[in-house]
């Protein structure tokens, strides 16, 4: 599969602007056009536009799934299942499959089909311009808790191969992703599309061989009750499992960091378009269920099989480090083990990285209008996680993961409910994402009241406060309350806090002929660049546009548009912007 070179975004404008087009102060000028210059390389905390957008539906698909190269899938499902036996195990696997599905398929379909990342998505989803800022420090948090898991990982590889101590395993595995994600999408496509083969030998081929020569395997496998003896099946046990594997959900966040580049839809794509588009979005939890049942497979190998199993069973490197040597040399098995965790390591840590790095720097240049460049805060997720590896965060991991499943459940099912209730089924909500500030409320209840309200009462269940009875339950708590408040708080609100405005100010279509995002370009007056329609808005004081980014580093609001008059703002409540003005 070849790598198409993308298209570089139009130069800057020649012209300055007049005396008369006078724009923000001279420092705040300065700013955006730094962070207007240095989001060019990826379209950081913007619409991906279709000039940009030049890898087609196999590629993106491709660096999409590569992410989900990561081995806590095998560590996850052997926890679980060491915890409460197979059967509950994979039962628990199964509940967070069709969860897992069921709500990135609408998110998926958003984020390729209108070319925005989920936060942007999640602004126009019932959150509002600044409630979902909250939405981003949750995935923030997802993308260095299973960073320092990888990145354990990969240190307990290179302690077992290379001898070298953990502390400074931890120290390596961090070090050597972050020149990796200094360019976004245009390296990290390459990086994953040429390491998936190699990958997926090496994870596939110790599972056949384990089975084909060990049938038995296969009912010891079945038969597992997990470390305690106690694991006959149990709905209480099947809930906690899951909740552990939900942990996961908001993977679908960096499957979507890159869907956003998928190319338009069109009559002659749309076979491929829709493949790649659900086996790259909702489809890799497919991946990922697999994963964990095999995990599980080789953890309870090894409990039944080696000497002292049980104690590294739930560590990736010594599951494949003892299935390679039953049919290679001793050199050669640690060789490949420590590879398939050093790749696999790799693969999924420049993506939780650069999404991490994204997460950070939208919030904080939404909120204090200054853009500190990406590679910041990629320092700064990237140091969180290395604070968390050095704490030996593996552990306690069921802990941390099923905690944090319940604040991911509750984000994630609440803007699948948006899109899928509020916008499809009652049309309450404007049916085209919507994220540029001006538009939108500052926050909508809808989204950000039901989320709160879910993931508050989720946790209080997985801690006991409502009881031991409710706390196997928690995730259906999140999962419940996040599916029905959002249509609950949309009827009572009549869907009036979605949008601040209806009216863009652009006489423009914002589709074409087949649905996408127009191509047509239009300069912004503040950055002196050329921008997709979707990106603009018209000045408030001035006879121009402009970009969505620009607005955002707006400290005085100098260019963001009024709300529109109360009248017309009822009358037209929840429609989406209008595709002309």
């Amino acid at each position: 599969m070849t790598q198409i070179d993308r298209t570089e975004p139009s130069a800057p404008r020649p012209n300055p602007p007049t005396a008369t087009d006078a724009g923000p102060p001279a420092s705040a000028e300065l700013d955006t056009l730094t962070a207007t210059r240095e989001t060019l390389e990826d379209y950081t905390l913007r619409f991906a536009p279709r000039s940009y957008r030049k890898w087609s539906t196999g590629v993106v698909a491709v660096s999409a799934l590569g992410g989900i190269a990561y081995l806590a899938d095998f560590a996850i499902g052997a926890n679980i299942g060491i915890a409460y036996g197979t059967t509950n195990a994979l039962w628990g696997i199964l509940v967070f499959t069709v969860v897992i599905f069921l709500t990135g398929f609408p998110l998926a379909y958003y984020a390729a089909r209108y070319n925005v990342d989920l936060d942007l998505i999640t602004r126009g989803s019932g959150f509002g311009y600044y409630g979902s800022v909250v939405t981003n420090v949750i995935f923030a948090t997802f993308t260095f808790i299973f960073f320092a898991l990888e990145g354990s990982i990969m240190a307990q590889g290179l302690d077992l191969g290379l001898g070298i101590p953990l502390p400074i395993g931890y120290a390596v595995s961090t070090i050597i992703i972050f020149p990796l994600v200094v360019y976004g999408m245009k390296v990290l496509s390459k990086l994953q599309v040429w390491t998936t083969p190699l990958w997926l030998l090496l994870m596939v081929a110790p599972f056949v061989y384990l089975v084909a020569s060990h049938p038995d395997s296969v009912e010891t496998f079945f038969a597992y009750q997990g470390e305690d003896g106690q694991g006959a099946p149990s709905l209480g046990s099947v809930m906690l499992a899951a909740g552990v594997c939900l942990s996961l959900i908001a993977q679908i966040a960096e499957q979507i960091d890159y869907l956003r580049f998928m190319p338009p839809k069109t009559p002659e794509n749309s076979r491929r378009w829709w493949t790649a588009m659900v086996m790259a979005g909702p489809g890799w939890v497919f991946f990922g269920a697999v994963k964990q049942v095999v995990g599980l497979f080789l953890a309870v190998y090894l409990i039944a099989n080696v000497t002292d199993g049980a104690s590294v069973a739930n560590e990736p490197v010594h599951q494949f480090l003892e299935i390679y040597q039953g049919f290679m040399p001793a050199w050669l098995a640690m060789t490949l083990a420590v590879v398939l965790v050093v790749i696999s390591q790799v693969k999924i840590n420049v993506t939780n990285a650069y999404s991490g790095s994204l997460a950070w720097t939208n919030s904080w240049t939404r909120i204090t209008k200054h853009y500190p460049g990406r590679l910041v805060f990629l320092g700064v997720n990237l140091l969180i996680a290395l604070v968390l590896m050095e704490a030996n965060m593996f552990d306690f991991l069921n802990t941390i993961l099923g905690f944090y499943a319940n604040c991911g459940m509750a984000w994630i099912v609440v803007v699948a409910s948006d899109i899928a209730i509020n916008k499809y089924l009652l049309g309450l909500s404007p049916k085209q994402p919507e994220f540029r500030r001006g538009m939108l409320y500052d926050v909508n209840p809808v989204g950000f009241g039901s989320m709160l309200a879910a993931a508050g009462v989720s946790i209080l269940a997985f801690f006991g406060g409502l009881g031991e009875a409710v706390r196997p339950y928690s995730p259906l708590v999140a999962i419940g309350l996040a599916l029905v408040l959002p249509p609950v708080i949309a009827v009572a609100t009549k869907g009036r806090y979605y949008l601040r405005r209806t009216d863009d100010g652009i006489d423009l279509p914002m589709l074409d002929e087949h649905g996408n995002p127009s191509g047509v370009t239009l300069p912004c007056h503040v950055c002196h660049h050329d921008f997709e329609r979707p990106d603009m808005m018209r000045c408030a004081t001035h006879d121009a546009f402009v970009c969505s980014l620009c607005l955002s580093t707006d400290t005085v609001a100098d260019h963001v548009l009024p709300p529109q008059p109360p009248a017309s703002s009822s009358s037209d409540a929840g429609r989406p912007a209008p595709v002309g003005g």
